[in-house]
C-alpha cells in the first residue's frame, strides 16, 4: 500500500501523533486556487458592477479566468482525501458545524454562479457564432444559446440586468467562500500561529492580490502570443490595484505579527525561535522582502514616475510574478507552518517535500496547471477579446455593435 505521508524529523517534545503531518502541500494550493478565483472575479466586477471602462477589456477574459480556476479547486482535496469517492457524503450527510464540510455547497453555489453569468456575458457573441458557423461548431453554439437567436433590444435589456445582478451577488459569494478558508485557519486556536481574528481578513486581501497578479501575467503573455497591442489604460488600472492591495495586505500581516508578539502568551518564544531559524528564509526573505517590498518598491518608483513603455510593461510583469509567489509563500508558510510548531509548544518539526506520489510537488504543479489547460481552450471556444463575429451576418453584427456587453442596465 502507499505511503502517503511521511514521519517528519523534528527536534523537542512532539506528541507521537504530530510526526505525521497531514496537511500537505495539496492543501496550500487549495486556498491559493480559491485566492485566484475571488481575485480574478474582482477585477471582472469592476467593470461588470461599478461600471469602471478601464477594465473593459479584460472583464470577461478575468470572468473566464475565474470559472476555470474554481473548477478545479476541489481537485486539491479531492487528492488529498483517502477515499475521494467518498467526498459526495459531505453535501449528501453535511456536517453543519465544519467549515470543511460546508465546502461542498460554497463550491457548488459559485459555480453555477460564474457560469450562469459567464452565458449571459458571451451569449450574443454566440448567436452570431452560431449564425456564421456550419456542422458541428454551428449545432454546438446553437446548444450553448438554448437554441435562441433573440438580439432584440429587449434581449439584449435581459441579458444586462441579469449580467449585472449575477456580478453583485458574486461580489460577497467570491470573498465569502475564500474568507471562510482563513476562517478555518483563523478559528483555529489550538495552534498559537494559525490562532488570528485577523487571518480570514488577510486571506481576502492577499485573494485579491493574488488575482490581479494572475490577470496582468495572463493579458500579457496571452497579448503577446496573440501579437496585439496592450491596452495601456487596463494594464495601469491593474497595475495600480495590484499596488494598493499590497500596500494594504501587508500592512494587514504585519500588525497581525506584531499582534502575536505583543501579547506574548505562552510558547511565544518557541515562534521567535521558529520564525527567526527554519521559517526566515520562506517567511521574511520570499513572502515579504522579494515578494511583497521588492514588488512594492518597482510600482511605487513606476507610479510616481510615470513610467510607460517597455520598462513599464516589464516592471508590471515583475512585480505581478513576485506578488503570486508572495501569495503562494503566504499559504505555504500558514498552512505548512502552522503544523511545524508543535501543539506542545515546545518542538519543531522539519517538512520535506516530495517530488512524486499524490501528495508530491508534481502533482501540486499538474493541478495549478490544469485549469490554465483549461482557460486555453474556452478562450478558443468563446472568445473574450471582441465583442462581436467578424463573419456574422450583417443584421447580427449591427445589433451586436450597439451592445455595450457587460455594462450594467439601466433599469437597475
Amino acid at each position: 500500500m502507499e505511503q502517503l505521508f511521511h514521519v517528519a524529523p523534528y527536534t523537542g517534545y512532539v506528541y507521537p501523533n504530530e510526526t505525521v503531518i497531514p496537511w500537505t502541500v495539496l492543501i496550500a494550493v487549495y486556498p491559493y486556487m480559491t485566492g485566484l478565483v475571488a481575485g480574478a472575479f474582482t477585477v471582472s466586477s469592476l467593470y461588470h458592477v461599478f461600471g469602471i471602462q478601464k477594465y473593459k477589456h479584460v472583464a470577461r477574459f478575468a470572468l473566464l479566468t475565474a470559472l476555470c480556476f474554481m473548477i478545479f479547486v476541489p481537485a486539491p482535496l479531492l487528492l488529498h482525501l483517502g477515499q475521494p469517492a467518498r467526498a459526495l457524503n459531505a453535501l449528501i450527510t453535511p456536517h453543519l458545524s465544519s467549515a470543511f464540510a460546508m465546502f461542498g455547497f460554497f463550491a457548488a453555489f459559485y459555480v453555477c454562479l460564474v457560469a450562469l453569468e459567464s452565458w449571459f456575458a458571451f451569449r450574443v457573441d454566440n448567436v452570431a457564432r452560431a449564425k456564421s458557423s456550419t456542422g458541428v461548431r454551428r449545432l454546438f453554439y446553437r446548444a450553448i444559446t438554448l437554441w435562441s437567436d433573440d438580439v432584440s433590444e429587449k434581449a439584449l435589456a435581459f441579458d444586462r440586468k441579469w449580467l449585472y445582478v449575477l456580478a453583485v451577488v458574486g461580489i460577497p459569494g467570491a470573498h465569502g467562500l475564500h474568507g471562510y478558508v482563513g476562517f478555518v485557519f483563523g478559528s483555529l486556536k489550538a495552534r498559537e500561529w494559525w490562532g488570528s481574528d485577523l487571518m480570514p481578513v488577510i486571506f481576502l486581501f492577499s485573494a485579491v492580490i493574488s488575482g490581479v497578479a494572475l490577470l496582468i501575467v495572463l493579458y500579457v503573455v496571452v497579448s503577446w502570443i496573440r501579437k496585439v497591442t496592450i491596452d495601456q489604460d487596463c494594464l495601469k488600472g491593474l497595475t495600480q490595484t495590484l499596488w494598493g492591495f499590497l500596500m494594504f495586505g501587508v500592512l494587514l500581516e504585519v500588525v497581525e505579527f506584531a499582534n502575536l508578539f505583543y501579547q506574548g502568551e505562552e510558547g511565544i518564544e518557541l515562534i521567535k525561535e521558529y520564525v527567526t531559524g527554519p521559517l526566515f528564509v520562506s517567511y521574511f526573505v520570499l513572502q515579504f522582502g522579494i515578494g511583497a517590498a521588492l514588488p512594492i518598491t518597482i510600482l511605487t518608483v513606476m507610479i510616481f514616475r510615470k513610467t510607460s513603455g517597455r520598462a513599464f510593461l516589464v516592471g508590471t510583469l515583475v512585480s505581478a510574478g513576485l506578488a503570486l509567489m508572495s501569495v503562494f509563500m503566504m499559504r505555504w508558510n500558514v498552512v505548512i507552518g502552522g503544523q511545524e510548531i508543535s501543539k506542545t509548544m515546545k518542538g519543531l518539526l522539519d517538512y520535506h517535500l516530495p517530488f512524486w506520489g499524490r501528495e508530491g510537488l508534481l502533482a501540486a504543479i499538474c493541478v495549478l496547471i490544469a485549469p490554465l489547460i483549461l482557460l486555453w481552450i474556452l478562450t478558443r471556444l468563446f472568445p473574450p477579446w471582441e465583442p462581436t463575429n467578424q463573419r456574422a451576418s450583417t443584421s447580427v453584427t449591427e445589433a451586436l455593435s450597439e451592445l455595450p456587453y457587460g455594462t450594467a442596465p439601466k433599469e437597475v
